[in-house]
């Protein structure tokens, strides 16, 4: 009985962390996410890599490449964690990555194109 308690309370806590991670990244569809990067001040990161950001971007995007770790880190860093982020990558799946990390670097309210930069209709 006393081990079944503590199973369940991992599972518990493992599950309710889960559950927080997800609530701190929102997934935006392309019309949500353009009205939500049209305020001042926002933090606009492309995680793609350079050649990927200079074939085309969305508005003044830092390009943070998700694949050179050891720059990763140290440039999202430089961030404000308390203000929100708006993530976006080619498809979805290194921004999902991104946003996961950057739960744990302590960030906060992190925003996330779906379907990337392919989905983007606003594109110039």
């Amino acid at each position: 009985m006393k081990n079944l308690l503590l199973i369940m309370t991992f599972l518990s806590s493992l599950f309710g962390s889960k559950a927080q991670q997800t609530d701190a990244i929102k997934i935006l569809n392309p019309s949500e996410y353009q009205s939500a990067i049209n305020t001042e001040n926002i933090q606009l990161v492309d995680v793609r890599t350079a050649n990927e950001y200079n074939q085309g971007t969305i508005g003044k995007a830092l390009n943070i490449d998700f694949f050179q770790k050891e720059h990763f880190n140290t440039n999202f860093e430089k961030l404000n964690k308390e203000q929100p982020v708006y993530l976006f990558c080619r498809s979805g799946a290194r921004s999902q990555k991104a946003a996961a990390k950057l739960i744990a670097m302590g960030f906060t309210k992190i925003y996330d194109l779906k379907g990337g930069y392919m989905s983007w209709p606003f594109k110039k």
